[in-house]
């Protein structure tokens, strides 16, 4: 059985696409990879490590799927799990709101306890405001990708932070740094 579910939302396929990026990087044993739009809340029952994958609508808007399972992602109870999360947004087009689905997705699962880990840094991105950003510490509460702007900085952003949560989840198992 694999050691991480990680759930993602996506109706263009960018945020899909990078999940499966992830999965490839950490391990196809080690991540199930789980479209919000097909789970229930007892899927993450089976986990104790979890990546949520969002991407950013419009003004600040919550991807469809996501939405459509918000009630139910507030019920989860996430005490005693370890989770990271990761965002799509654009930072120039949309820039007072970029990975603001993101924020708001952590707020809603911190309430129930998880340990989150996967903050990153918010350098090299231009932005005016961010739901997603930690107050006064320079960090997302996530992996922060600009696939429309920054598409070129991906690959090695993702292989950071898989390298990154791969020790944060304490796992022994092989990692592969990709180019794609």
């Amino acid at each position: 059985m694999a050691q991480i579910g990680l759930f993602f939302g996506s109706d263009e396929g960018n945020t899909e696409r990078v999940a499966y990026r992830i999965q490839k990087r950490l391990g196809e044993d080690v991540v199930d990879v789980r479209d919000i739009a097909d789970v229930t809340q007892l899927d993450f029952a089976q986990y104790d490590k979890v990546i949520l994958g969002i991407p950013t609508w419009d003004f600040g808007q919550i991807q469809s799927d996501w939405e459509e399972f918000w009630d139910d992602i507030a019920a989860v109870d996430f005490s005693g799990k370890q989770v990271a999360l990761f965002g799509l947004g654009d930072q120039f087009g949309y820039g007072d709101y970029f990975l603001d689905a993101m924020g708001m997705l952590h707020d809603v699962i911190i309430q129930s306890g998880p340990e989150i880990v996967g903050h990153w840094p918010t350098e090299g991105y231009e932005f005016e405001a961010s739901k997603a950003e930690i107050p006064g510490a320079g960090m997302f509460v996530g992996l922060a990708l600009d696939e429309d702007q920054q598409e070129n900085l991906s690959a090695d952003r993702l292989n950071r932070w898989c390298t990154q949560i791969h020790v944060e989840f304490g796992l022994d198992t092989p990692l592969d740094l990709l180019d794609d």
